[in-house]
């Protein structure tokens, strides 16, 4: 479903991203783990275009997406979670699900109750102000917009941050009726209980490189697993690469 190969980007003169190479199968579920600054969020952005100083490749399905703008990749089926929801606060929710839906050109009524049967909170509040959700509930409507396209990809950069236990448990339950539905997966996410309760395989990115790929059945088996982890984030990429 999706390939990255030898993907470089830049804010400016500075490199973030540096030969990234990376897929996900089609149905699949990945994580993409790293520490703070990694260039995990960058990675998001080069998939959607939204970050203009790209090179090398990133392809979903048969089609290439460098080169293309933002908003051909979200009609080719490509929808993202951002980093702190960004909801459009004074609209309603409705009017925020809405939005998610300019792809579609028609009925999206079916989308609606898509969205909504993950979300019942969402449906409840549908006349509510974004801006007045609590930030688990505007974490659901962030998701629930993504929906909104049908997309084919979705990305989610950090859909757990900064929420209640019961908020990720409720989160966490969309999530997998998501995945068991066979769309296709990218997350971003720091916690490693998370990443491999949920991920079939996790990539570890670490200064703007990737340094492991695993099944994430593989990493759970590993008694160094912490330690490794603390290894690779405090490495450099060069010596992370070699990391038994």
């Amino acid at each position: 479903m999706l390939r990255l190969t030898d993907l470089s980007a830049s804010y400016g003169p500075a490199p973030v991203l540096q030969g990234v190479a990376l897929h996900v199968d089609k149905g699949e579920t990945v994580a993409l783990l790293g520490p703070n600054g990694a260039g995990k969020s960058t990675l998001m952005a080069a998939i959607t275009g939204t970050i203009a100083r790209r090179s090398g490749s990133v392809r979903l399905g048969d089609s290439e997406l460098i080169g293309m703008p933002s908003h051909a990749i979200v009609s080719a089926g490509v929808a993202l979670v951002p980093e702190g929801r960004l909801v459009f606060a004074p609209f309603t929710v409705e009017d925020n699900l809405r939005l998610g839906s300019i792809r579609l050109h028609g009925e999206v009524r079916e989308r609606f109750e898509y969205v909504y049967g993950l979300f019942p909170r969402l449906a409840e509040r549908r006349r509510q102000p974004a801006g007045t959700l609590s930030g688990g509930e505007q974490q659901m409507l962030a998701i629930g917009r993504a929906l909104m396209s049908e997309p084919r990809l979705l990305l989610l950069d950090e859909p757990f941050l900064g929420l209640a236990p019961l908020v990720v448990a409720e989160i966490s339950r969309a999530l997998d009726k998501l995945r068991q539905s066979g769309l296709t997966l990218l997350m971003v996410e720091q916690k490693l209980d998370i990443a491999l309760a949920f991920a079939a395989r996790a990539y570890v990115l670490i200064k703007g490189r990737v340094v492991l790929e695993e099944t994430t059945d593989r990493l759970a088996r590993r008694p160094d697993l912490s330690d490794l982890y603390f290894a690779l984030a405090t490495s450099s990429p060069a010596s992370a690469r070699s990391t038994p």
